[in-house]
């Protein structure tokens, strides 16, 4: 048996886009938030070879209200992070994520009657 023999891996494994710790931290406050107030109920992450995205639920058996994807491909282009509604619009794109994640903030915001 060699004992240098390279340890084989999956390559597949190690080239997906995910958030980082910071990012998750970012979503989770606001997604703490909207849960607090009643608006969401449930999330999903995937992280896929191009994007990694973080989908917002009213109840967990819907399609999601809202996705938060990352692009790191689209930083010098399009920037990288976008907030994205249900029918497919995209309601803001960034650089920087609390910025792009300021748009779910607004709809925190009510009149009080």
């Amino acid at each position: 048996m060699n004992q240098n023999a390279p340890i084989p891996f999956r390559p597949s494994q190690f080239d997906k886009v995910a958030f980082q710790r910071r990012e998750l931290g970012d979503i989770l406050t606001v997604y703490g938030r909207m849960v607090a107030a009643g608006e969401w109920r449930d999330y999903g992450i995937s992280m896929q070879k191009e994007v990694a995205v973080f989908s917002i639920f009213r109840r967990a058996a819907e399609h999601p209200i809202y996705r938060i994807e990352k692009r790191p491909k689209l930083a010098t282009k399009q920037q990288t992070y976008a907030v994205i509604g249900m029918d497919g619009r995209i309601l803001k794109r960034g650089a920087d994520l609390r910025q792009v994640l300021r748009v779910l903030e607004k709809k925190l915001i009510r009149s009080v009657d």
